[in-house]
């Protein structure tokens, strides 16, 4: 099952980091970028054929990928015209299938799957952001696609509290817990399983304008082709500095709980 990640928006809230020179996706995570960490649960998993949605700077994007083995491996480099570069230990270097599609600039979510359709062999792919990384468990998660048959299956995820919450008793602070995980209240947190026929049912037409969140989702809601997949444990956005600071000490105090060596 091929995965198609969504990487072409701008990450403007995250300017403080990217320094608009490169895309949300490309913002590292210790020394690589959140991309990948995302694409290395996907293949902790078995899930090696990828493909980008890519817009807003996305040479960056192209450029990582065509330096991938050089960047991870010993290299000898002949001077000579015609000699290959030779790469050494290279036996860790992931072997993935990735395709970069030029998705557009100011596509919004919706004309973004809907262009890669071409792309998609198989009857279902997976679907997720690339800002956001979490310790789903993604086979689970696929059995429970195919066990109801409808067109979308969403992970559903309980964001954590970004402030203290006070329980109080009148003017009386009875208890003070810090930052508390929501009560009930799921969230989109992407990590989701998609029929291709959703793409011809859902995303007819020209949908370059619209978000997939809004009209589509909700059209297939009302339909009865949405299933939730509920996900109780980690799962960060990178949507801030803040967010960005705080997975960065995850990753190098060795507490990223999506990480399959840590």
């Amino acid at each position: 099952m091929q995965v198609v990640l969504l990487c072409g928006g701008k990450g403007t809230r995250l300017g403080e980091v990217t320094g608009n020179s490169v895309p949300k996706p490309m913002v590292q995570i210790g020394s690589s970028p959140i991309l990948w960490h995302i694409m290395q649960q996907y293949d902790a998993a078995g899930y090696r054929d990828f493909v980008i949605c890519a817009g807003h700077l996305s040479w960056s994007i192209k450029e990582y990928f065509l330096n991938f083995h050089a960047q991870r491996a010993d290299v000898t480099i002949s001077t000579a015209a015609g000699r290959p570069v030779k790469f050494h230990d290279s036996s860790d270097v992931e072997n993935w299938n990735v395709t970069i599609a030029e998705t557009g600039e100011e596509t919004m979510t919706a004309g973004r799957v809907k262009r890669i359709a071409k792309y998609i062999d198989g009857d279902d792919f997976m679907l997720t952001y690339g800002d956001g990384v979490a310790n789903v468990d993604l086979n689970a998660l696929v059995e429970f696609h195919k066990s109801h048959g409808k067109m979308m299956t969403m992970t559903g995820v309980i964001p954590p509290g970004r402030f203290g919450e006070l329980v109080i008793s009148g003017d009386q602070i009875s208890e003070m817990n810090e930052k508390p995980m929501a009560s009930d209240r799921y969230i989109n947190g992407g990590f989701m399983v998609v029929k291709k026929a959703f793409i011809e049912r859902f995303l007819s037409g020209d949908v370059d304008d619209i978000m997939l969140e809004r009209e589509p989702m909700m059209e297939a809601a009302k339909a009865g082709e949405m299933m939730l997949f509920r996900h109780n444990g980690f799962w960060q956005c990178m949507d801030t500095l803040r967010d960005w600071q705080y997975l960065n000490a995850l990753w190098n105090e060795g507490r990223a709980p999506w990480s399959r060596d840590r």
